[in-house]
């Protein structure tokens, strides 16, 4: 049976995310803002680490340098380019991440602060229901956080490039997407992401995507 997405449950839920307050209410922020999108049917889910300051501002998940490179990723895999006023790769896949707000700079400056084990304990819910109401066919997991998040404890080099099975999904793990990662800067990891889009490109082939 062909997945499809519960579009009504999926609206109730990101309902619930909107006016969650959780980690304001334990401290961890200042202001909670979760970043929620207009709820659609959706193949492809991308899961990244947490929202950054241009998403916060803008109010759309991969904003920024971030989104530019995960666009150039799904467009190498054959993605269709969307409409470039509302983000290149909004038609391609629904956009979530571990946590739903931004959770400030680093304490360095370098970069954004990378959400506590606790904040991401408070967003696992919304996020094991997210993926059971988008129903995608595949998972896109960029960064090491997420990966380690849905996978278990692996390092990028062992895991970017090979392609993984999480409860009869097919998911791609992919490294963080902003500016600061410098991970695939190397000709190596840079064969790795080449690998990982050929192998994305192959699954939507097969999906019919």
């Amino acid at each position: 049976m062909a997945r499809k997405t519960d579009v009504k449950r999926l609206a109730r839920l990101l309902q619930r995310i909107a006016v969650c307050r959780a980690c304001e209410t334990a401290g961890f922020l200042a202001e909670a803002r979760p970043i929620v999108h207009e709820p659609r049917d959706a193949r492809v889910m991308v899961i990244g680490q947490a929202p950054g300051p241009v998403t916060y501002r803008e109010g759309i998940h991969f904003a920024g340098p971030a989104g530019r490179t995960l666009a150039s990723w799904l467009e190498a895999a054959g993605f269709p380019p969307g409409d470039e006023h509302k983000w290149p790769y909004l038609s391609a896949a629904w956009l979530s991440s571990l946590t739903r707000c931004f959770p400030g700079p680093s304490a360095s400056g370098n970069g954004d602060r990378a959400p506590s084990r606790k904040e991401v304990a408070l967003c696992r819910p919304f996020l094991e229901e997210e993926i059971i109401a988008v129903d995608p066919d595949a998972l896109i997991l960029v960064g090491a956080m997420a990966i380690r998040e849905l996978i278990g404890p692996v390092s990028l080099d062992d895991v970017v490039g090979h392609r993984f099975e999480l409860d009869g999904r097919a998911a791609f793990p992919f490294p963080h997407s902003s500016g600061v990662s410098r991970w695939g800067n190397s000709d190596a990891n840079k064969a790795k992401i080449a690998q990982a889009v050929e192998l994305l490109r192959v699954e939507r082939e097969k999906l019919g995507l």
